[in-house]
């Protein structure tokens, strides 16, 4: 693998995609007791002779969906899914306790010793971008390959675009109705006035809050509007997504500042793959291209593929094909 990076031409735009492979169901599912409040849910799915690797979804507190477990061939690999402390099938369900970066990358070890597996490919969009950059950077020995869509450091800057100033530019009339829940005298910081809501005794507030949060995202992650953002709204999804966010931001995802950039050469000699959408207002192109940068300087087992029509999500056709030939390329399949 050489360094390079790909750009989307017109070409590229108008040529057949890859996209998902076909439904199917888990061959084991179970529930990991974590010892310290959790259970965690966890499921199987393709060979289970085939190669190793891990899932991890975004969010944080957005849990895994069936799509997810069809972006790998399913004769070629077995696959880990598993839905993060607090949230999907997890219990206890919107929890915040024992909850941070680091106990996710304990619980991804865990569920590694269980399966007996010495090392598996991580893949990881926008959040789970983030807990595969640090699992990986505290168990390199662990990762066999890197596939990073939508990359998200949580660095200051990255938080205030979307969450303060920056894609409300782009988004004004979606941008009133996040900031509607919140008196104009606490707008000045909206990460800690949704936090007085998100994690206070109101019920009612609670819930108000936790949809405006989520329906913001939802509706403003990808380049044409998202088919599923009604989802975003749902009471059961947002409140574990907008109180587990909400929860990681205010603290940083638990990091130092710049922290996962700043590491990066503890995953010299592990390839790489980032996908990044060029029109990404949730996680801008700047910090895929600061990881790129930095990872390229230490050694050439990365690749950068931009994909000039798309935003955010996973499922836009262009991010799509590009993370489906990644993992083809990385189990030994041509592309």
């Amino acid at each position: 693998m050489s360094i390079f990076q790909h750009h989307t031409t017109h070409a590229d735009i108008h040529a057949p995609k890859r996209t998902l492979y076909p439904p199917i169901e888990p061959f084991r599912t179970g529930m990991l007791d974590t010892g310290d409040g959790h259970e965690i849910y966890w499921e199987l799915v393709g060979n289970p002779a085939g190669q190793p690797a891990i899932f991890l979804h975004g969010g944080p507190g957005a849990g895994c969906s069936a799509d997810h477990r069809r972006l790998f061939d399913p004769e070629r690999y077995c696959v880990l899914l598993f839905d993060q402390r607090g949230c999907g099938r997890s219990r206890p369900h919107a929890s915040l306790e024992r909850n941070t970066t680091w106990d996710l990358v304990s619980d991804i070890e865990r569920l590694r010793s269980m399966l007996g597996t010495e090392r598996w490919l991580v893949f990881g969009g926008s959040w789970g971008s983030t807990l595969a950059l640090a699992y990986a950077e505290e168990c390199p020995e662990h990762v066999s390959a890197l596939v990073l869509r939508g990359i998200f450091t949580l660095r200051q800057h990255e938080l205030d675009w979307f969450y303060q100033a920056g894609a409300s530019y782009l988004y004004p009339d979606l941008w009133e109705e996040y900031l509607a829940p919140i008196p104009e005298a606490e707008r000045d910081d909206m990460v800690a006035a949704y936090r007085r809501r998100l994690v206070g005794d109101n019920a009612a507030a609670q819930l108000e809050a936790a949809q405006a949060w989520a329906r913001w995202e939802g509706r403003t992650i990808s380049l044409l509007p998202p088919p599923d953002a009604d989802h975003y709204g749902d009471a059961h999804f947002a409140l574990a997504f907008a109180r587990i966010e909400n929860h990681y931001f205010t603290h940083h995802g638990f990091m130092e500042e710049g922290q996962l950039i700043a590491h990066v050469d503890r995953l010299r000699g592990i390839p790489t793959v980032i996908v990044q959408g060029r029109y990404d207002l949730c996680t801008p192109a700047t910090t895929a291209w600061d990881l790129y940068q930095a990872m390229v300087a230490i050694h050439p087992e990365v690749e950068l593929h931009w994909v000039g029509n798309a935003g955010h999500a996973y499922s836009e056709p262009g991010i799509l094909d590009q993370l489906v030939r990644a993992t083809d390329r990385l189990c030994g399949k041509e592309d």
